[in-house]
């Protein structure tokens, strides 16, 4: 049973656990710098007792690659979980996910159109085109995730039945994966490792005005999804009670539909499809707080997906590794004992 004391104590040590991390992430790293000038370098303040040509350096470090990955990492745990919430909770089904309905699928497929086809159509394959690369394989991401939600959307508005919109869906990600394993098969080597690459997820393509743009996204989107609170408390409840409460149905899941996808394709373009979050994060967040209410539900999971996903930002950057750990490796192998542990201790 819910302790609103209890629970808001919980969620005030989140908050603090989440503010910690995002300040390991600009601490830890491969090259080490002081905790004091990480703050003058931040705020902007005059610090005393290092060189200018260290000074330098190091804000170069701090804004151009670990701020970068840590906004990233913290709007992308937010995203994914929060649309894990939405998806199980419309299905009510545990194993739902923002990936269920095909939209990282769709993403994927976009993805691999620009990617495997590139040196085949154009001579040179998009991986050496550096920041235009990167420009094109988002877009190609966000029109690919977009494509398969306004399908799903579509059809969302003439199926009655949750079981088989999520059958349509799940079956649209098969044929997109389908459609990818033909294009791997007739694309050359290159391109075929860099499409692997980008499918291991990273919190570091993102730096510029990719990132303001992902940013912007995400506090729009973000926004919506708790708009959505009660909508997805009375959805809980059954369709026929929810409809006896003068619930629109099918109207609030289009919505809820809407804004899991949305979050999901903005996600999956700008950091890969990193799914693991949004499936395991929700049950994470229910065990703890032992409650199916959204007012504190919804809050609970965003802020457990932003303490998650940071936690993994820092163990994919650890001093001794060169660059940085696939995410989605990091993601399911810190995540899934931690998650399995509460369940287990929470029975």
């Amino acid at each position: 049973m819910l302790k609103p004391g209890l629970s808001f104590l919980t969620m005030l040590s989140l908050v603090v656990l989440s503010a910690v991390l995002f300040v390991a992430n600009l601490f830890i790293g491969t090259v080490s710098i002081p905790l004091d000038a990480i703050v003058g370098i931040v705020l902007d303040l005059p610090i005393e007792g290092y060189t200018e040509d260290e000074m330098t350096i190091w804000s170069n470090i701090i804004w151009n690659s670990r701020m970068p990955q840590t906004i990233t990492a913290l709007l992308a745990g937010a995203g994914l979980s929060v649309s894990g919430l939405q998806m199980q909770t419309v299905f009510r089904n545990p194993l739902a996910g923002p990936s269920v309905l095909g939209v990282s699928n769709g993403a994927s497929l976009g993805v691999a159109f620009v990617v495997l086809l590139s040196s085949s159509l154009g001579g040179v394959a998009l991986s050496r085109l550096g920041y235009v690369g990167d420009v094109a394989i988002t877009v190609a991401a966000i029109v690919g995730a977009l494509s398969i939600l306004a399908l799903i959307v579509f059809v969302a508005q003439y199926v009655r039945g949750n079981v088989t919109l999520l059958l349509i869906g799940v079956m649209t990600g098969y044929l997109a994966t389908a459609i990818i394993g033909v294009l791997k098969f007739f694309s050359a080597e290159e391109d075929v490792k860099a499409y692997v690459v980008w499918g291991l997820g990273c919190f570091t393509r993102t730096s510029g005005t990719q990132l303001v743009v992902f940013s912007l996204l995400m506090c729009i989107i973000l926004p919506m999804g708790m708009l959505l609170i009660k909508t997805m408390n009375l959805l809980m409840l059954g369709d026929d009670y929810a409809r006896n409460l003068g619930l629109n149905i099918r109207r609030s899941r289009i919505m809820v539909i809407l804004s899991s996808g949305l979050l999901a394709a903005v996600v999956t373009a700008y950091c890969g499809p990193i799914m693991f979050v949004g499936l395991a994060v929700p049950h994470l967040a229910r065990a703890v707080f032992r409650t199916s209410d959204h007012r504190w539900l919804m809050p609970a999971t965003l802020i457990s997906g932003i303490s998650l996903t940071l936690l993994c930002c820092i163990l994919s950057r650890l001093p001794g590794f060169e660059g940085a750990l696939p995410v989605n490796s990091v993601t399911a192998l810190v995540g899934a004992p931690i998650i399995a542990a509460v369940l287990l201790k929470r029975k």
